[in-house]
């Protein structure tokens, strides 16, 4: 029988519905990410770095895009005859069918697939955070302390920590109480949704609590194991941890890429993030262009100026045209003379000429402030915007528009225009 000691688990089934119209046709973990990559290749490159080389991974949510990109794991070298990645979509059953409900009803309804390797750890992770973690290292931690569940937290400032699950521990790292969300937090080491469990652990959990409506790791597994006397520890991790789950801290994130000296560096030999390539030719950047502290995918035209900014690949930036502040992903057309501050724009999008981006003051955005807001101007993929467009502020845009779709080729900031059948 094959033996691994640890397989990994990755959920990334996820709409990320805080990241407004990027994920109206995309899973969160597919969402392009640092010019070429896309969210889920940062946790499959750190099981690959960490040794671990059997990865499930836990798709739902409109997962094309997530499976034609991992496909058979090859960028990752998790090809293999044994182990390697699988994609485990939610699948008819004789008996009953369902949609994963929850984080651990997902994790429950693959429990053949991980007794198949026979592991004596099972890692537990999300498809769509932003770090580099040796998890080899918290392995180690797990079993000398001879944990039988392994949280990995990270401290956070105390006025932020109402918001995590928190972990209350003694002076040697073990978990003596946990909160969720806690109004008034007594820690502030909050979990980071990676879990390393002995698979026996992991599966009595299950099999105890499949009954659980939505069953989730934070509110049912975790508190069945600490009550059943399972020794919890808590392993602080204090790298670079970002969740791009909101459009602000999406953009956050990538701008971070280029600072001076990133927080986050993608350039790193000894710690490689991998990713699905296209075969695309070099970047052409013509004699007229500008370009200053910028992120350039492959295969990507620029004839105007680009500052401060993120483009993916295959992008092509007419002359004329003044880029500040921008993420732009990949095979989007923009036309000439256009000029562009602080906006996200979403896969294969044209632009036409003159159009801009990002006009006049900040507004509340009058259907969603809660996604769109910091003066992030959003574009949905496959979008068409005309010549001669003004976009204000806190605005989103999805879907074929044309001249006639705006007020004298204007619209204002904080409003929205997303086209029926989008």
């Amino acid at each position: 029988m094959i033996k691994k000691e640890m397989i990994a688990m990755l959920l990334a089934g996820g709409q990320g519905s805080r990241l407004g119209v990027l994920t109206s046709k995309v899973a969160k973990p597919a969402v392009a990410f640092g010019g070429k990559y896309r969210i889920i290749d940062f946790p499959l490159s750190n099981c690959i770095n960490s040794g671990v080389d059997t990865v499930g991974v836990l798709t739902q949510y409109q997962p094309l895009r997530l499976n034609s990109h991992i496909g058979i794991g090859i960028p990752w070298d998790l090809d293999r005859n044994i182990g390697g990645v699988t994609v485990l979509p939610p699948y008819e059953k004789s008996s009953n069918s369902e949609w994963y409900t929850g984080t651990a009803n997902a994790i429950y309804q693959n429990l053949e697939y991980m007794e198949s390797f026979n592991p004596e750890y099972v890692l537990i992770l999300s498809g769509d955070h932003i770090y580099k973690m040796d998890y080899e290292v918290m392995l180690d931690f797990h079993k000398e302390n001879g944990a039988e569940v392994t949280i990995a937290v990270m401290p956070v400032p105390m006025e932020e920590a109402s918001r995590f699950g928190i972990m209350i521990t003694d002076e040697n790292r073990r978990i003596t109480e946990f909160e969720e969300k806690p109004e008034n937090p007594r820690s502030n080491l909050a979990s980071m949704g990676i879990y390393i469990f002995n698979w026996k652990t992991l599966r009595d959990a299950l099999v105890a609590m499949a009954e659980q409506p939505a069953l989730d790791f934070g509110k049912h597994v975790i508190p069945y194991c600490h009550e059943k006397g399972a020794p919890l520890y808590a392993y602080e991790f204090n790298g670079y941890w970002k969740d791009v789950g909101t459009l602000s801290s999406y953009w956050e994130a990538n701008m971070e890429l280029i600072d001076i000296v990133p927080e986050f560096n993608l350039y790193e030999e000894y710690w490689k993030i991998y990713t699905k390539s296209d075969i695309l030719p070099p970047q052409y950047i013509s004699a007229d262009s500008v370009v200053e502290r910028s992120i350039i995918g492959e295969g990507t035209e620029i004839y105007g100026e680009v500052y401060n900014s993120v483009i993916g690949c295959g992008v092509t930036i007419g002359k004329g045209t003044v880029i500040r502040d921008f993420i732009i992903m990949n095979n989007t057309q923009i036309g000439d003379e256009c000029v562009f501050d602080k906006a996200i724009i979403a896969e294969n999008t044209t632009i036409g000429n003159k159009v801009t981006l990002g006009a006049g003051e900040e507004a509340q955005n009058e259907t969603a402030p809660h996604i769109y807001n910091h003066g992030i101007t959003t574009i949905g993929e496959r979008s068409v915007i005309p010549d001669g467009v003004t976009i204000g502020k806190n605005s989103v845009v999805f879907g074929v528009t044309c001249a006639a779709d705006y007020d004298n080729l204007t619209m204002a900031s904080g409003k929205t225009l997303i086209k029926a059948g989008e």
